[in-house]
């Protein structure tokens, strides 16, 4: 067979400056064609289920930001037009019972608040002057009022008094003291004082009235059928902040503000949802600290008796629960070999599938995401995604096959050649278990040719990739690579068994599941053999750091967002109260041995791959403190390293247009750099 050489980096070598000047007429997916893709989220179907109103979400090239206006479409497809416009961020549209109105949340005038909008005539108004970002938005049964949460900030006490400076002296800022548990999250930084406590707001507007007091987060609420209660998932416990999972589900009166607790068990109650005659379906299970725990769908009468399981022989994790029109079942949402469906349970505990390929907001890699809304009639709307596509607005009925309503994208990659992408199952070579994956093959594949091969590992490790669009993947295959992803133990989208196949065993054997696909893609014959990449971010980048630890077989890697060391880890991340006695068997100081042994740091002694580090600054996910050992553990052996650090990114890297770029550019860069000069 003849080698193919990869064609002309220009425009991935010299990264942003070269993304920007490429030919954005080629025919191949270009790094610049990141700001132009669209994609939709939250459907929102009327309740006569004759419209639809979803967020397209898009690219600001001059702010390097996503940005989201309101569309609606008809259920037949047409008169798709959009509802608001310009570079603002508008979400969260939620129509009124009667359909006439649809609430939603700007921050078109600097801070996020609620509006309203009259479908009729098109006039907005801004119903809220809230101080904090309000979320999880819902009407009452009337169309009366508004329920939301909101973060109350809590007032902070000075912890020393200084001594006055003397009339214009200029000090150094004020020391930050942190006295709680939890102090910073991923995304949002350092975290105000403060708690999430739910509101009811007029629909005519006016002042929201607090609902929920106490030191305890709140959210989620849903109105009772006779707008008198919400009911919502907290945890009140005393020892909140050292059991994060041990939500229940509580019912609060809006007259006397009284709580009552429905559910009582260890474990999280989610998500409640109330039929019209009363019954509560929420999610949760019972809590027996496993790194992966199905979660199952639940019953229960309004006053918390009677409760029981729905889903116990339904081996997938039920998310997203919608009561179907009678009150004799419920839709909901769950993940099956890589795939997103929507599903209906009977209240007998019988499950049809309704339909595939639900896709969502992960633009760069091919995560599980997506959602669905369901009208009065039973008519339902989701975001479809496929390999070649980004979410669209689908919609469909029991019964019948969903029509896809929206080709966002088609203006750009109409005039594009794709990947193609295939799935693939394979045996492990550690006990034989089947395992999937998908290739990903260039444009203009030839299979009398050999490619290189990229492994790109995803990360979670509780979490799934599936045939959905991913535009990491696809600028990997345009720049001449074979691309092959894959669902290792401990993936979702499995069952029970398969995710807690890493129970505090991780990276365990991920690594043989991921060869054995490597060398079945070998064996088609299209693939070089002696060209072999690898990289993966946040699980992914464990496993390829743990990956160089433990073959030589991959001419280079770049390891992204990793944990190299689960003990310092462990003791940095933003939900250290979390991690230790859910994926490991205690705290690290009294399993010392245990930690380092599932180190990628305990194997680097034996690395020779060129492997480079990419991380965001304010990662406290995988904090950067994670890529620095391991960069310094590589340059004290003179392997060949980089460390790549993204200012201002956390641990999604991607999430402006122009990081998603970066990360595929120094990525693509790296592997031209170790490519065989003479391949």
């Amino acid at each position: 067979m003849k080698k193919i050489v990869l064609v002309s980096m220009v425009a991935f070598t010299t990264l942003l400056g070269a993304a920007f000047a490429a030919d954005v007429n080629d025919e191949n997916l270009q790094l610049i064609d990141v700001f132009q893709l669209e994609y939709a989220a939250d459907p929102q179907i009327s309740p006569d289920g004759q419209r639809i109103v979803y967020v397209r979400s898009f690219m600001d090239i001059m702010e390097d930001r996503r940005r989201s206006n309101l569309w609606i479409v008809n259920i037949d497809g047409s008169d798709h037009r959009p509802l608001t416009s310009g570079n603002e961020n508008h979400r969260s549209p939620r129509w009124s019972p009667d359909g006439t109105r649809l609430l939603y949340i700007s921050g078109e005038e600097d801070s996020a608040q609620i509006y309203c909008r009259w479908m009729d005539t098109g006039q907005n108004a801004r119903l809220s002057r809230v101080v904090s970002s309000p979320r999880d938005i819902s009407w009452s049964p009337d169309g009366s009022s508004v329920a939301f949460s909101m973060l109350v900030p809590a007032p902070s006490d000075e912890f020393v008094s200084m001594p006055p400076k003397p009339e214009g002296a200029e000090w150094a800022k004020p020391a930050k003291v942190i006295r709680k548990l939890r102090y910073r999250s991923d995304g949002a930084g350092y975290l105000k004082d403060g708690y999430s406590h739910l509101f009811v707001l007029s629909a005519e507007g006016g002042t929201p009235r607090q609902i929920t007091s106490g030191d305890f987060n709140h959210r989620g609420a849903r109105w009772t059928p006779d707008g008198l209660s919400l009911v919502f998932s907290a945890n009140r416990h005393d020892d909140w902040e050292y059991q994060p999972r041990n939500n229940e589900i509580y019912e609060v009166s809006l007259s006397t503000r009284e709580i009552k607790a429905l559910t009582d068990r260890e474990g999280p109650d989610d998500n409640p949802v109330i039929s019209p005659d009363g019954k509560i379906a929420y999610l949760g299970y019972d809590d027996r600290y496993k790194g992966y725990q199905i979660t199952r769908l639940y019953l229960m009468s309004r006053d918390g008796s009677g409760k029981s399981l729905l889903t116990g022989d339904f081996d997938r994790d039920v998310e997203n629960l919608n009561w179907g029109e009678d009150g004799r079942g419920l839709f909901f949402q769950y993940d099956e070999h890589g795939n997103t469906k929507i599903g209906f349970v009977t209240l007998d505990g019988k499950v049809e599938t309704l339909a595939g390929d639900v896709g969502g907001r992960s633009l760069g890699r091919p995560y599980s995401a997506g959602t669905y809304t369901v009208a009065e009639n039973g008519t339902f709307a989701f975001t479809l995604s496929r390999p070649d596509f980004p979410a669209d607005v689908a919609a469909g009925r029991r019964g019948a096959e969903a029509k896809r309503l929206t080709r966002l994208n088609e203006d750009l990659l109409g005039n594009k050649e794709l990947a193609s992408v295939e799935d693939i199952w394979f045996k492990s070579s550690f006990d034989g278990r089947k395992v999937q994956g998908w290739i990903a093959k260039p444009p203009g594949f030839d299979p009398s040719n050999t490619y290189p091969l990229i492994l790109e590992i995803h990360g979670g490790p509780f979490a799934n990739y599936g045939d959905r669009f991913a535009a990491e993947i696809q600028l990997y295959a345009a720049a001449g690579y074979v691309v092959l992803y894959v669902n290792p133990r401990g993936s979702t989208s499995y069952g029970e068994e398969f995710g807690n196949l890493i129970h505090h065993n991780y990276p365990g054997q991920d690594y043989d599941d991921l060869m054995s696909g490597v060398d079945a893609v070998i064996a088609d014959g299209y693939v070089d053999e002696d060209q072999l990449f690898v990289t993966g971010g946040s699980g992914g980048g464990v496993l390829s750091s743990w990956i160089v630890g433990k073959t030589g077989r991959f001419s280079a890697a770049v390891v992204a967002k990793p944990v190299i060391n689960w003990y310092s880890w462990s003791l940095t991340a933003d939900h250290y109260a979390f991690f230790y006695k859910y994926w490991f068997p205690g705290p690290p100081w009294e399993h010392m041995e245990h930690y380092m042994k599932r180190s990628p740091l305990s194997l680097v002694g034996n690395v020779t791959t060129p492997t480079m580090l990419l991380t965001g600054e304010v990662d406290y996910r995988t904090p950067m403190s994670e890529s620095e050992q391991y960069y310094q553990a590589l340059k004290l052996r003179k392997i060949d390293t980089a460390l790549v650090r993204i200012p201002g990114a956390s641990h999604g890297i991607a999430d402006r247009p122009s990081q998603l770029i970066a990360k595929v550019a120094h990525i693509l860069k790296w592997f031209e750099i170790h490519r065989d000069p003479s391949d």
